[in-house]
């Protein structure tokens, strides 16, 4: 069935658009564009750079993972989750605005936009993610899934060809406005989702919310062991998902500090990968109704690892820039099969009544050690190279693959 044709079509689509709202802010700010010039522009130089902004990310991936559990909690509890996802996305579109602002040299000033700006992101998420098991049933939640993943590829696509349009990539003070066009679109093309999109009715606030908050995450904790396939697979998502975070973070760095991409190659390289984003989780959206979310994710695995391989290559080859196309556009055709299976498998095994707490623990798997990869990455960068700190990301998603298979795990494996 497709997803045109369910019957609350309209509530779906307005879901999805968040996706389709969001998707530039990863696109243009994390992977391909602030992020290069970030490190070539702002920063003293690329290594020093590079260092600062896997800090950044680490620094996110911390706050994520501590905030994450407790506000999913709190939103469960109170009825809190559509005014949460409001609130990260208005401080995610102010503060990615506010990133036009910091010229060279003002490394800590962008930083901090930055950083902030990413919480809220990550935030926003969380409470995004948590609505997926109240639209889907067993039969269409692969597809839903993988639909609204595509769809925001696609949103990345338009804002990526709309930048290349409007502002001159070689300029870095066109390159800093696209800040302004990145805020601007979260927040118009959020609206729907606000609009349309149905919430349990909210309870009045007290006190108790923040302390029961608690209680039901001490309980959760105790209680893991009544969840062990969920907690089975978010330790697998450990890993296999600090990988990918690494990968979002300093793809555009590397094309640019390794193989001298100019920025107007960055461009075309994240539209390329955000048709290829999109196509893989349109596909394998249905793909995934069909043959399961673990063989999706085991496929997007092996994939992912091989064109990591390609990238770390690329350099030595006589045709690196060609070769590190063929990386990328494995590359994108399954990052997001790999997060819409996740997120897809996370929905299914979530009881009904703790779908913000459990989807506050997806993310703080998704968050706990994803300072790791990048930090990882930055350390091995100033010391050596970008190219040697690939390996960080092989490991990760080796690691994430190997515990993934394990019998136990296997449990997890369901359509």
């Amino acid at each position: 069935m497709s997803v045109f044709k369910i019957k609350n079509r309209k509530e779906v689509f307005a879901w999805s658009l968040y996706d389709f709202a969001n998707q530039p802010f990863t696109t243009i700010i994390v992977t391909f564009i602030y992020s290069a010039f970030f490190v070539k522009v702002i920063a003293v130089n690329e290594q020093e750079g590079t260092f600062l902004w896997t800090n950044a990310i680490a620094i996110t991936a911390v706050v994520v993972s501590l905030l994450s559990p407790i506000l999913g909690a709190l939103a469960d509890r109170g009825g809190y989750r559509k005014l949460f996802l409001f609130l990260s996305t208005l401080i995610c579109a102010l503060f990615s605005i506010l990133l036009y602002f910091p010229t060279q040299g003002e490394v800590y000033y962008a930083l901090t936009c930055f950083v902030i700006a990413n919480i809220a992101f990550e935030m926003g998420s969380v409470f995004c993610n948590s609505y997926l098991p109240d639209l889907s049933n067993s039969k269409n939640i692969g597809r839903i899934s993988g639909y609204a993943w595509g769809l925001g590829f696609v949103g990345g696509l338009l804002a990526l060809f709309l930048s290349l349009s409007l502002f001159d990539i070689n300029n870095p003070d066109e390159i800093r406005k696209i800040n302004i066009l990145v805020g601007v679109w979260f927040l118009l093309l959020s609206i729907p989702t606000f609009l349309f999109v149905n919430d349990k009715k909210r309870k009045k606030f007290n006190r108790n919310h923040i302390y029961s908050s608690f209680l039901s995450l001490k309980d959760t904790f105790k209680s893991i062991s009544s969840y062990s396939k969920i907690y089975r697979f978010l330790i697998a998502r450990l890993f296999f998902n600090d990988g990918l975070i690494t990968i979002f973070a300093l793809g555009g760095v590397y094309a640019v500090g390794t193989l001298y991409f100019s920025f107007e190659e960055v461009m075309l390289l994240g539209i390329v990968l955000n048709i290829c984003a999109g196509a893989g989780s349109f596909l394998f959206g249905y793909i995934e109704d069909k043959i399961g979310a673990s063989k999706v994710i085991n496929i997007s695995l092996f994939v992912l690892i091989i064109a990591t391989l390609l990238a770390y290559h690329s350099p030595d080859t006589t045709h690196p820039k060609e070769w590190f196309w063929v990386a990328g556009v494995l590359l994108g055709f399954m990052v997001g099969p790999n997060q819409s299976c996740s997120r897809s498998l996370m929905a299914r095994l979530t009881p009904k009544e703790k779908q913000n707490e459990f989807f506050g623990f997806f993310a703080l798997t998704g968050k706990a050690t994803s300072f790791l990869g990048p930090l990882l990455f930055g350390i091995i960068t100033k010391f050596h190279s970008q190219q040697m700190a690939l390996w960080v990301v092989v490991i990760l998603l080796l690691i994430g693959l190997i515990l993934f298979n394990r019998p136990d795990v296997k449990q997890v494996h369901i359509n």
